[in-house]
């Protein structure tokens, strides 16, 4: 016995050890996970593929078409600031000593077309008494308003001068996340300024900043003073104007937001044309289909949202819309979201007949309104000013 294990030991040893290699190298042939770590590598190229060194032609030929602005305005502000106190304003009312004076301040703008139109910022030009606007060259005029858009935060201008170098119009449409973005415009009032960054997302919205929203993020060093000026692309091509930014400090932390070109190419269109932007309304407040309020309403797992307020002798009103109707699709388009629902309205001509799907007290109904035209926004009182 002791002969034939000392024969078949070191066979039988040496089997086992190949058996345990096998099974820790290839451990799914037994039926045990891999431990295996699958990683994707990149083919290799003969060329190492590279971006250009530089973007000079892009500046070169978007640069000239982005204008400085200067606007000032006359402001009322106390003769001392005792004069705010509210034990004086309770003996004195607003009959109070106030003293004039002149506020400036900076932005950009952007030269769409050799005639003279500029697109920029509704909040540079808000309330301002004089615009004038330094092209590259270095030609200053004045520039009238031809109209503003408070709820995308745009306004169109209008210059007088031959020759002009209008810039070219790129699809935001086509951007995607990832490409180089190039700002211009004029920072802190140092003169123009190139900085260069990458999109960082495209529809932004709900940030509170506008009534309509859809924001191009990047991470392009956009500062005060930029607002107003162009987000082209590596090409030099117009994709959005500079409109915001996130900060804490205020200056750029690598988040800023731009308006697309075919939003803002709209708003100049119905400016132009009419004066103002021309929407459609409905007069509803809307809020978001929560959880709890689609298990009330028995909706769950189904699109809608809900009607929060209706306002009297507007054209929902007259459709029949109630406050605690829930909207499930306008015009045969799902109302998932209220905000690209009411933005399907706004793009509605005023006089257009709409239908609109609800369920109310459980039961679904059909609806048809008329679209009105909305009624320009309520300006917001400015304490410096009487």
């Amino acid at each position: 016995m002791f002969k034939a294990l000392r024969y078949i030991g070191w066979p039988l040893l040496t089997g086992v050890l190949i058996a345990l290699l096998i099974i820790l190298r290839f451990p799914e042939w037994v039926g045990l996970p891999s431990q295996d770590v699958n990683l994707q590598q990149a083919p290799r190229t003969a060329t190492v593929l590279a971006g250009p060194v530089s973007y000079a032609g892009a500046v070169a030929a978007a640069a000239p078409a982005v204008a400085n602005l200067y606007t000032t305005k006359q402001v009322n502000k106390a003769a001392h600031p005792l004069f705010e106190d509210p034990q004086f304003r309770r003996f004195f009312g607003d009959n109070m000593p106030r003293q004039r004076r002149w506020e400036s301040s900076l932005g950009s703008a952007v030269i769409m077309s050799p005639e003279g139109y500029l697109l920029t910022n509704n909040h540079v030009t808000a309330g301002a008494e004089q615009i004038v606007v330094a092209l590259k060259d270095g030609r200053e005029t004045l520039a009238r308003v031809i109209g503003s858009d408070p709820e995308t935060d745009l306004a169109v201008l209008k210059i007088d001068l031959k020759s002009l170098p209008a810039i070219t119009i790129g699809s935001s449409d086509g951007i995607h996340i990832g490409d180089v973005a190039l700002a211009i415009g004029n920072p802190f009032g140092v003169g123009q300024t190139v900085t260069m960054g990458i999109i960082s997302a495209t529809g932004r919205n709900q940030l509170g900043l506008n009534t309509y929203e859809d924001f191009i993020q990047t991470d392009a060093a956009i500062n005060p003073g930029n607002s107003g000026g162009a987000l082209v692309d590596a090409n030099g091509n117009l994709t959005g104007i500079n409109t915001a930014i996130f900060s804490k400090s205020g200056g750029s932390q690598g988040i800023g937001f731009a308006i697309p070109t075919k939003l803002a190419l709209e708003v100049m269109k119905s400016i132009i044309e009419h004066g103002q932007v021309i929407r459609g309304w409905l007069g509803i407040e809307v809020q978001p289909m929560t959880p709890d309020l689609a298990e009330s309403f028995g909706l769950k797992d189904k699109p809608g949202i809900v009607v929060s307020g209706v306002f009297r002798e507007g054209p929902a009103q007259k459709a029949g819309l109630q406050q605690g109707d829930v909207i499930v699709a306008i015009n045969g388009e799902a109302a998932a979201d209220g905000r690209k629902s009411m933005n399907q309205v706004a793009r509605a001509h005023p006089g257009e007949r709409i239908g609109i799907d609800i369920v109310r007290n459980g039961k679904p109904l059909k609806l048809t309104a008329e679209v009105g035209l909305r009624p320009p926004p309520a300006p917001v009182a400015n304490p410096d000013e009487n």
